[in-house]
């Protein structure tokens, strides 16, 4: 069985597809067999990876919805050892076709059981809908990307709040795996509140890495390119790389 992990924030501009995209990418370069799972209508991780929408045949929508196997949906990506099950957007459709399925919050868990992949990296859409909760009920744990700005945790607390509900009563070994710090400025006073603001919450729930507000990090994604693939020497690819190393620690893959 893939060990599965959830990136979940329910508030956009996290950092959340590029936590899941570059730490996808960096564990997949341990020769583990990554499987990245674009569940975000808009797609972004599937852009992020350079994947022409035009000429994607079987979506993540009709795996879910349309009956298609799960195997006719996935791409390679020209990088060894990582894979994607794409987004395109009709996956905004799904959150009311869903709503019809028996048992609708476990479609995508049956649909991963039939994954070839060690680790399963879910991209969730930035909101708690059938989406995010069908991720939740699939995912061994969640990670939670939170940015270093002055409303971090405004919403968190409905977060925590969902991924209680689905542990009650749907996936009973959900846990949160983790918290990273994301767009994180060293010169701030700012930073350093929200870090221990955080750090108070969570405890040691935060990774020690964090993720350094970061130009070449930002514009990566508009290549088609991982941060490794864009600038390895960057600060950003060497948090990714550094973050990659301590969710293999803490998951034992």
């Amino acid at each position: 069985m893939a060990y599965v992990l959830a990136v979940a924030n329910q508030k956009g501009g996290v950092g959340k597809t590029t936590t899941a995209v570059n730490l996808a990418a960096n564990l997949a370069t341990g020769k583990r067999r990554v499987m990245l799972v674009d569940l975000d209508p808009q797609g972004n991780a599937t852009s992020s990876l350079g994947i022409d929408k035009q000429n994607i045949p079987v979506s993540m929508y009709d795996v879910l919805l349309a009956g298609q196997d799960v195997a006719n949906a996935v791409l390679e990506t020209n990088r060894p050892n990582l894979f994607l099950l794409p987004a395109l957007p009709d996956l905004a459709q799904a959150e009311l076709d869903l709503v019809h399925q028996q048992r609708r919050e476990y479609t995508l868990q049956r649909l991963l059981a039939k994954v070839d992949a060690e680790v399963v990296i879910i991209d969730c859409p930035p909101a708690l809908g059938l989406l995010t909760v069908n991720a939740l009920t699939a995912a061994d744990a969640v990670l939670i990307p939170v940015q270093a700005e002055y409303f971090a945790l405004e919403g968190l607390s409905q977060l925590l709040q969902t991924i209680q509900l689905v542990k009650s009563g749907l996936n009973a070994k959900l846990e949160i795996f983790g918290v990273v710090l994301t767009m994180y400025t060293k010169r701030t006073l700012l930073s350093d509140q929200v870090k221990s603001e955080v750090t108070q919450h969570f405890g040691n729930k935060l990774f020690e890495t964090v993720i350094p507000r970061n130009i070449r990090l930002a514009e990566a994604p508009s290549y088609g390119k991982t941060i490794q693939e864009h600038d390895k020497w960057s600060k950003g690819a060497r948090a990714y790389k550094a973050l990659a190393k301590e969710v293999v620690h803490r998951a034992n893959i």
